[in-house]
């Protein structure tokens, strides 16, 4: 048994020494995929892998867990955390009362055109929700692959399926995200 199961049966059990255990033991797989995830982001982002874990570990409840069924269970509901956070700043940063549609832009960089990150995590965002009322199982592994860093295995364990089906849903989901966002264009 892992020390982080050990760690959330005692949390389970009323034990609150345990709670206190389960961040250090986690912080540095959060930040390897916090950081993965920063690294998607675009040039300029003020959001930092470490705030993201710190917000992250605050919407899943902070000093008071609730009860995780597992690791796989904790990341999940970790990359799904990190997910709304960037989904919010997205959002946020496209009100008028926050610049609307001004970008900060790098002066030695004038003359490039920018994609513009946040409009694509919200369209990635609303394709995922779509896809997810069609097939969750799915959904679930998209989010696993692409906002966690999971390889096929990994997802596989954590869901409880083999690895021939996450690869073929991973191929579809990925075919289906592509035709909705061209679509959205």
């Amino acid at each position: 048994m892992s020390d982080f199961t050990q760690v959330l049966e005692r949390a389970q059990d009323g034990d609150s020494l345990a709670v206190a255990e389960l961040l250090p033991l986690v912080y540095d797989e959060l930040r390897r995929i916090a950081a993965v995830k920063m690294a998607q982001e675009a040039p300029g982002q003020t959001l930092q892998p470490t705030a993201l874990v710190h917000e992250a570990w605050l919407r899943l409840g902070g000093d008071a867990q609730p009860n995780w069924q597992n690791r796989a269970h904790f990341f999940t509901a970790a990359a799904e955390a990190m997910r709304r956070i960037l989904i919010d700043r997205a959002r946020s940063k496209g009100r008028l009362r926050h610049g609307g549609e001004w970008q900060r832009v790098d002066i030695e960089h004038v003359t490039v055109a920018l994609e513009d990150a946040d409009d694509t995590v919200l369209a990635v965002n609303e394709a995922l929700d779509k896809l997810a009322a069609q097939d969750p199982r799915k959904a679930e592994i998209v989010k696993l692959r692409y906002f966690v860093g999971m390889n096929h295995q990994e997802i596989a364990d954590a869901l409880r399926i083999a690895e021939p089906t996450v690869r073929r849903d991973w191929a579809f989901a990925r075919s289906w995200l592509y035709a909705d966002l061209k679509a959205q264009r």
